[in-house]
């Protein structure tokens, strides 16, 4: 039987978690501050750290995914609402 050397026990997190972690919590806030503040300022930035946060670890890559499709929506819905109420744009 081989072991895989990869393999680290369940339990236990690297450094790269706990950051990938807080980058995709990170991400999450700046997509809802985009909402109503600046979005194409802001919202791009929080999809960057949200890529950066799910290439960076395997156990955050849920919630890397999460911060993702929160971009994605609150990029929708803050340039919608900053259109129709003709609010800058950045």
């Amino acid at each position: 039987m081989s072991v895989d050397a990869r393999a680290e026990p369940s339990g236990r997190w690297s450094a790269a978690d706990t950051i990938a972690g807080l980058l995709a919590t990170v991400s999450i806030f700046t997509s809802c501050v985009g909402l109503a503040y600046r979005p194409v300022r802001l919202i791009p930035f929080a999809i960057l750290l949200a890529f950066v946060a799910a290439r960076m670890s395997e156990r955050q890559r849920r919630l890397a995914g999460l911060a993702i499709a929160a971009s994605v929506i609150c990029w929708t819905i803050g340039m919608t609402i900053a259109v129709i109420t003709e609010n800058p744009l950045y």
